[in-house]
């Protein structure tokens, strides 16, 4: 993680360089001129054409996952005078409606997930049979180019899991639970899978209802108070970490908890050790990368990937790691 590191302390120098610009006359109309961009909703002063794009996720209400990547595509938005519209809901059906409203509202491009592909393949040829532009985010790789998308942003969630497993194995576990916080996601199967596909130990996946909190730490609770040879929990969420580690108090084991995504909760608790390590899929690139390739494609028929998914992750963060990254969790990047 050297080379991380290394990337970490050139982006604070450079953003104590600005902060210091910013104390100058020049700096100031600066940042006066981002203020006033972002209070025109989006509009950057940039002399290209004023396009809509609209994303639709799966997102359960209160995933602080989301609003990163969010973050990032509000910020790619204003750099491109994008007017951006985002919605979301956690139900294949529900999240294909919401698609077909942004087709009914002719918007210039859709960025979409596909974690349950099977609900969304006939809104997403809706969107392309209406000349619409289709990037798909996050979950859906597999189904990205077969559904006819220009290009899809995000990690592969199999690869991800790999790594996972691989890092277990470094650790010395030889007994982990899966957490899956939400059933039909292709994804979170993908990311189990994965992890069970390298890990030396045996792994055993564990459905729980993500959107009870309390029900998701009363049943890890249950499992590490009758299975105390468990000794490795991974979580697919950052905010389901906290309950799996306030679980493993609970029943008094000894488990190393760790997680799929970042968020400053999980950069504190690596800090103080509460978890093990952190996989980093980069939501806010996702976000960003999303709105700019659209864009791009909009303004110069520009696609990028070649046909594959463009990566952005898995990348493992550690407690090393974790200082470095609060600079970057508290503005809700990382």
């Amino acid at each position: 993680m050297a080379r991380f590191r290394t990337w970490v302390s050139v982006a604070v120098a450079a953003a104590l360089g600005l902060s210091l610009a910013g104390c100058s006359s020049t700096g100031g109309k600066r940042a006066e001129d981002a203020r006033k961009a972002a209070a025109a909703g989006g509009r950057a002063a940039v002399d290209t054409p004023r396009w809509t794009f609209a994303m639709i996720t799966h997102s359960g209400d209160g995933d602080t996952f989301w609003d990163i990547v969010q973050n990032g595509a509000k910020q790619a938005a204003l750099k491109d005078n994008i007017k951006f519209l985002y919605s979301h809901n956690d139900q294949g059906q529900q999240q294909a409606q919401l698609v077909d409203a942004a087709v009914d509202k002719k918007v210039d491009g859709i960025i979409v997930t596909l974690a349950k592909p099977g609900a969304m393949k006939a809104a997403v040829a809706r969107a392309e049979k209406a000349g619409i532009p289709v990037i798909t985010v996050n979950s859906g790789s597999e189904d990205s180019k077969k559904f006819g998308a220009l290009t899809h942003i995000g990690q592969d969630e199999t690869i991800a899991g790999e790594a996972v497993g691989e890092e277990l194995n470094k650790r010395g576990r030889k007994r982990a639970l899966c957490v899956l916080h939400e059933q039909g996601n292709v994804g979170h199967e993908q990311r189990c899978a994965g992890a069970k596909k390298t890990f030396d130990g045996t792994m055993e996946n564990i459905y729980v209802t993500g959107t009870n909190m309390p029900d998701v730490q009363a049943s890890l609770e249950a499992k590490l108070q009758s299975e105390k040879n468990i000794d490795a929990v991974v979580t697919l969420g950052a905010p389901f970490a906290d309950a799996a580690v306030q679980a493993k108090d609970g029943a008094g084991s000894k488990a190393e908890v760790d997680t799929f995504d970042l968020n400053a909760k999980v950069a504190a608790s690596l800090k103080a050790k509460k978890l093990g390590f952190a996989v980093d899929q980069q939501p806010w690139l996702q976000g960003y990368q999303a709105v700019d390739l659209l864009w791009l494609y909009r303004y110069n028929a520009d696609v990028l990937g070649g046909g594959r998914p463009v990566l952005t992750g898995p990348q493992i963060i550690t407690q090393a790691d974790a200082p470095a990254l609060e600079e970057y969790t508290k503005r809700e990047t990382r």
